[in-house]
């Protein structure tokens, strides 16, 4: 073990024992640009509990912040709240060097693990709102599925008010401070929204239910500890409104033009469509996919009410970079969006029909007819574009 690595204190009796992960950018195709954390808890109560584990190649580092306050073999109880690979990518082997009398998991982790691992022993399933004696404290755990798997929970330490959160409430960033108190708002504010949209928009409309499902127990909540990003102690009541806003999908007149580009001509179109949204007032974002990501484009998607879409036409398709982000964006079923596709070609003309088709697959409701010019766009179709771009304000201010 690396002595370097140490606990850091949260509770009198909760403590910090993750791994901070600087270098990763890409966190299965979401682009990760501040790195991340995989966050590990230990409870030093009668009976010394472990509250999630690591990604694999960090178990050392999890292993040595451990040891340094406690004996890791002296861990009575593990308890994975998420079977996802970044939280239980090290829970076979800790299990194995520990010697736990019990892995606690919800009914759908024990089935999961099972099929990850197949031979993880000592696996107690769980209820939802069942409760586990630690001697001098108690756990409680609450099924929270498809936030954001079936096998998803949370657990609550009364003793301490704390909330461990399993990936609600986290984000993707990597830093020195353990607390959302010791990180610039404005980057919480990016990285919390950023994750948001990346992972559990294809869920929003559980969020408030889960929201209220807590609100209801009537805890004192005074930290909220995820496991990725910092804990928090003092924004919670902000995360919270925030999860309850995006759980609810509220629109901003704010639009996104999205597009590729092969010879500028989608580009074109894309300002000219940019422009007659804001000539009615609507705050625009126009991302090229050549220099943006997918999930920075599902960021803006996040509190927007309208998508404009535009692709090229290459080998009768639509241009890969357009394929590839509309097909990401479907994933994350975005609600409650108007919007209009737009493009170029050379001979065929086979995009703005396609991304049409995507669109309405996602519920978006066409406001314009498509608009597709051979080759280079003159006079009068940019200023056609111009007028798809007011038409789909005009909708969007309707709303």
């Amino acid at each position: 073990m690396n002595d370097v690595f140490k606990a850091v204190q949260i509770t009198d009796r909760v403590w910090w024992v993750g791994a901070i992960d600087w270098n990763i950018r890409d966190f299965h195709g979401y682009t990760t640009k501040r790195g991340s954390t995989y966050n590990a808890y230990l409870i030093l109560a009668d009976k010394i509990t472990l509250i999630d584990t690591v990604r694999a190649p960090f178990r050392g580092e999890m292993m040595s912040r451990i040891a340094s306050v406690v004996d890791p073999k002296r861990i009575e109880y593990i308890v994975s709240q998420h079977s996802e690979m970044d939280h239980s990518g090290c829970l076979f082997e800790t299990a194995r060097e520990i010697g736990p009398k019990a892995v606690y998991v919800s009914a759908m982790g024990a089935k999961t693990l099972n099929e990850i691992y197949h031979t993880l022993e000592n696996v107690i399933a769980v209820k939802d709102g069942e409760k586990l004696s630690l001697g001098n404290c108690e756990l409680a755990f609450y099924e929270t599925r498809m936030l954001h798997w079936p096998d998803s929970m949370i657990s609550w330490l009364g003793e301490e008010n704390l909330l461990f959160s399993q990936d609600a409430f986290g984000m993707h960033l990597a830093s020195s401070g353990r607390f959302d108190d010791e990180i610039d708002p404005a980057v919480l504010d990016e990285e919390s929204a950023t994750y948001f949209a990346n992972i559990l928009l294809p869920y929003a409309a559980l969020i408030g239910k889960t929201l209220d499902k807590v609100g209801a127990m009537g805890w004192d909540v005074k930290y909220v500890a995820p496991d990725h990003g910092p804990i928090w102690r003092k924004g919670i009541g902000r995360i919270l409104e925030q999860y309850r806003r995006w759980g609810e999908q509220k629109k901003t007149r704010k639009a996104v033009v999205v597009y590729a580009t092969m010879w500028h001509s989608t580009e074109r179109m894309a300002l000219a469509v940019a422009e007659g949204l804001a000539s009615r007032g609507v705050d625009v974002r126009l991302l090229s996919m050549a220099e943006n990501h997918r999930s920075d484009v599902a960021r803006e998607i996040l509190e927007a009410g309208a998508l404009v879409a535009g692709s090229p036409t290459l080998n009768n398709n639509l241009f890969p970079s357009m394929a590839d982000v509309l097909t990401y964006l479907k994933g994350l079923r975005p609600r409650n969006l108007v919007g209009a596709a737009f493009g170029s070609f050379g001979w065929s003309g086979e995009s703005v029909r396609q991304v049409e088709e995507i669109l309405k697959e996602m519920k978006v409701e066409l406001v314009s007819e498509g608009m597709a010019v051979k080759h280079v766009p003159g006079v009068e179709v940019l200023q056609a574009c111009y007028e798809m771009g007011q038409k789909v304000a005009d909708k969007l201010i309707e709303k």
